[in-house]
């Protein structure tokens, strides 16, 4: 008896934990359906005649209301139980994507558009000039398995899949999925509407292509319903999925007008909208070292500090004479009268405009300080031209000047 009891509870938690997994609408759905057959079954009502999807009785008495009825009732208990089976992986799938009112909402307008086209075949097959096709204007169509195509169709689409299993037998490809389905139910089942079916392939692809997208409202429209009141209660539920955060468009067709590549969920689509939300940086030939973010001198991991002078044998020529002909008294004086009409780098401009108001006497003592310096470095072994640029790189300070001559010999 002990084991036994360990496997209902295993069982039973399983079957918890599969259930609570199941989003908020697909579960509703399949509680409805389910609840419906039930009454009807116990009640031992079997009347589908006057809920089921009839085009004579919809043209002739106009009950619309055979478009939605018909969905939610079922023949028996078989049927039921398959289309709720099927519902669950593709609507939990659609309901995770779009969230729980946007995929309401398109139930209801695969319901319906499924419905207006079946009318309009039926319609055009019974009353043709050719042949009359009567028994499809008396055919009394029931169950969720025409709203079941269209989301194989658009769920197949939005997976992106090049393949599908055929109940774990073979493997067919993704874009003749639905059309093998269709096939294979009208031969192996009695009883099936092939025009059901075909009319919720239609309407899938139709969707897919983005036919419907007039018929989609913004996404301020599912978020105003989500905040109303009377859906707080529903919102609460811990397995109700909300609408924002989704695709801002509130469509999701797989096509586009111009190509037959995924507009909202192909891989390229997908990665430039997350890399939308990524902090991008603009790229151009001269790219600044320093991040306006993060201003200062930084290193990277692992690595030393770039030192902002280049190396000896890069050394701009024009740059270096200009450096030579400004440690001068005379070029002093010339860019004190011409304003410094010719262009001198930035790293330059703040000494020598110093020294453009400084006294002649001082101007004189630094010069000479500056020659000294420069005896002393040429003592140490460097060379003349060297060391009047690291100099001047260095705004005279004879350590950094060191350090720039040392770092041009390694």
């Amino acid at each position: 008896m002990r084991p036994n009891i360990v496997t209902e509870a295993g069982v039973q938690t399983r079957v918890s934990q599969w259930w609570n997994a199941i989003p908020f609408l697909t579960s509703s759905v399949v509680v409805v359906c389910g609840i419906i057959y039930l009454i009807c079954l116990l009640t031992g009502y079997d009347a589908f005649y006057e809920v089921c999807f009839l085009p004579s009785a919809i043209l002739s008495r106009f009950q619309v209301y055979r478009f939605y009825t018909a969905v939610i009732f079922h023949g028996s208990m078989l049927h039921v139980m398959f289309n709720m089976m099927a519902l669950v992986p593709m609507g939990s799938e659609l309901e995770r994507i779009m969230g729980s009112v946007r995929l309401f909402y398109l139930t209801i307008l695969l319901a319906t558009t499924n419905g207006v086209l079946h009318l309009l075949i039926a319609s055009l097959a019974g009353y043709n000039p050719f042949y009359q096709y009567d028994h499809l204007m008396n055919e009394c169509a029931i169950g969720f398995s025409g709203v079941l195509f269209s989301m194989i169709v658009i769920e197949t689409s939005l997976s992106g899949v090049t393949s599908r299993s055929m109940f774990g037998l073979f493997n067919v490809p993704a874009k003749l999925y639905p059309w093998i389905l269709l096939i294979v139910f009208q031969l192996l089942m009695t009883n099936v509407s092939l025009l059901g079916h075909l009319c919720g392939i239609l309407s899938g692809f139709a969707y897919s292509y983005g036919l419907f997208n007039f018929l989609m409202p913004g996404s301020s429209f599912f978020s105003n319903i989500e905040s109303a009141s009377w859906m707080a209660s529903c919102v609460r539920r811990p397995k109700f999925i909300m609408c924002t955060g989704g695709n801002p468009s509130s469509y999701m067709p797989t096509y586009s007008v111009q190509n037959t590549t995924s507009s909202g969920f192909s891989t390229g689509n997908a990665w430039r909208s997350l890399s939308s939300w990524l902090p991008q940086r603009e790229a151009s030939t001269n790219q600044s070292s320093e991040d306006s973010r993060f201003p200062g001198r930084g290193r990277t991991l692992s690595g030393t500090v770039r030192d902002p002078t280049p190396p000896a044998g890069e050394t701009d020529p024009n740059l270096r004479a200009r450096l030579l002909e400004d440690s001068t008294p005379d070029r002093l004086s010339d860019a004190t009268v011409t304003g410094m009409t010719e262009p001198i780098p930035a790293a330059r401009q703040v000494p020598i405009a110093n020294a453009a108001v400084l006294p002649q006497s001082q101007t004189q003592g630094r010069v000479a300080a500056s020659e000294e310096q420069i005896q002393k470095l040429v003592a140490m072994g460097f060379e003349r031209t060297q060391v009047e640029v690291a100099l001047a790189a260095a705004d005279d300070d004879l350590n950094v000047a060191v350090e720039i001559l040392m770092s041009q010999q390694g």
